[in-house]
């Protein structure tokens, strides 16, 4: 009798350890899934964000060279004013 209530009580302690290990196991199946979903969810956030800058970065290309055309032209119409002055600095200086 003795015996059989010691294999009783090996069989019953297998049992709870398998149990606990199952547990641990879906506990730590549910916490990993946590953690792959949070990565996923802060992926999407970085993802948008370097797209918004990407978009930034066009807007900032074609303002650039729009300004680009600007100050070409500006250059232009200064030195063509120089021309007309020193015309007419000479004008006057014939003159007097």
């Amino acid at each position: 009798m003795t015996i059989e209530l010691g294999v009783i009580v090996a069989i019953c302690g297998l049992v709870v350890s398998y149990l606990a290990y199952q547990f641990n196991r879906m506990k730590e199946l549910k916490s990993d899934s946590r953690i792959d979903a949070e990565v996923k969810a802060a992926l999407g956030y970085i993802s948008k964000g370097v797209d918004d800058i990407r978009v930034d970065l066009k807007a900032k290309d074609v303002q650039i060279s729009h300004l680009a055309e600007r100050v070409t032209r500006v250059e232009e119409s200064s030195k063509q004013a120089h021309k007309r002055i020193d015309q007419v600095e000479g004008e006057r200086k014939n003159d007097v």
